[in-house]
């Protein structure tokens, strides 16, 4: 009934901080040729500013709000009504309770540290200090965490847990961490020490894993803080980025990106299809083999 109704309405408008979207959009139009996809490529920032401006003007456009931005989602779109959640039911039994309350996670993400492996052979690093180091001066590339609201949840995260910052610190230095005035704890001090290195700060995500990850580079090159996402530019972009693992104390900060229906959407059925498209195929299991490349033929379905 869903589909049938899906089908009569014939349009499904996607606000998303996601590149890909616009792809994903034109299998599913070759799955349900009768619905037509729109999607806007946002960021997660201007998802979030187009939504709510939008509806605070009683124009409701959207049907499909995905984007990361754990706060603002939960806070400013589903605690004051502006999403709403939707489980497909055929998922509810194999999604985590915690990955569907309050908003449905559509992928677990996560904010990693990239190392260029055509100049080291192993990680350059294993602890996080030492990016605050004078060898790294103007050697750290990051995506505007105001640009970004992933990278500015991992940002908080590192600024949450001083605890485990300093004593990562110690295990380096063998010593305890002085902090600089005015600043509170060993969170904040790796921040303020690596801004004042010179940190390099990016518009664009795919510019900062191009900084690690170009071949023929010369001297120490760069190290990227991004998203495990643009890994796959190894294999598109023929980089060769490979991830700083193991680092004290962390090797990555894990992040969601949600999926709701936005509130009032002029297709509501087209938006729960789309949500079901979105999470894939139910039959899908640890030992599904899927074959390269991804996005072609059988493995693409």
């Amino acid at each position: 009934e869903i589909t049938r109704l899906a089908k009569e309405e014939g349009e499904v408008i996607v606000y998303s901080a996601s590149s890909r979207m616009s792809a994903v959009g034109a299998e599913f139009t070759k799955r349900y040729p009768e619905i037509k996809v729109t999607s806007y490529d946002l960021g997660s920032v201007k998802t979030f500013e187009k939504t709510i401006s939008e509806q605070e003007a009683n124009i409701f456009n959207a049907d499909i709000i995905t984007t990361g931005g754990s706060g603002n989602f939960i806070y400013d779109l589903i605690g004051k009504n502006r999403a709403v959640n939707f489980v497909p039911s055929m998922y509810k039994d194999m999604i985590p309770l915690e990955y569907q309350e309050p908003a449905l996670v559509r992928i677990l993400e996560a904010m990693v540290l990239m190392y260029n492996s055509e100049l080291h052979s192993a990680p350059p690093i294993t602890n996080i200090w030492e990016l605050t180091e004078e060898r790294y001066r103007g050697k750290i590339v990051i995506k505007d965490p105001l640009a970004s609201l992933s990278n500015l949840m991992g940002i908080v995260a590192i600024a949450g847990n001083a605890d485990e910052m300093a004593a990562a610190y110690k295990r380096l230095y063998g010593e305890e961490i002085t902090l600089s005035p005015g600043v509170k704890n060993a969170g904040f001090e790796w921040i303020y020490r690596i801004l004042h290195n010179d940190l390099i700060i990016s518009d664009s995500g795919g510019t900062v894993t191009g900084a690690s990850g170009k071949k023929g580079q010369q001297g120490l090159p760069p190290i990227s803080i991004t998203t495990f996402t643009y890994l796959r530019y190894n294999t598109t972009k023929d980089y060769i980025n490979n991830l700083l693992f193991p680092l004290d104390p962390f090797d990555g900060i894990i992040f969601p990106t949600y999926t709701a229906i936005a509130r009032q959407a002029p297709h509501p059925n087209a938006a729960k299809l789309f949500t079901e498209f979105l999470l894939g195929d139910p039959s899908i299991t640890l030992d599904t083999v899927i074959p390269e490349p991804y996005t072609e033929g059988k493995a693409l379905e």
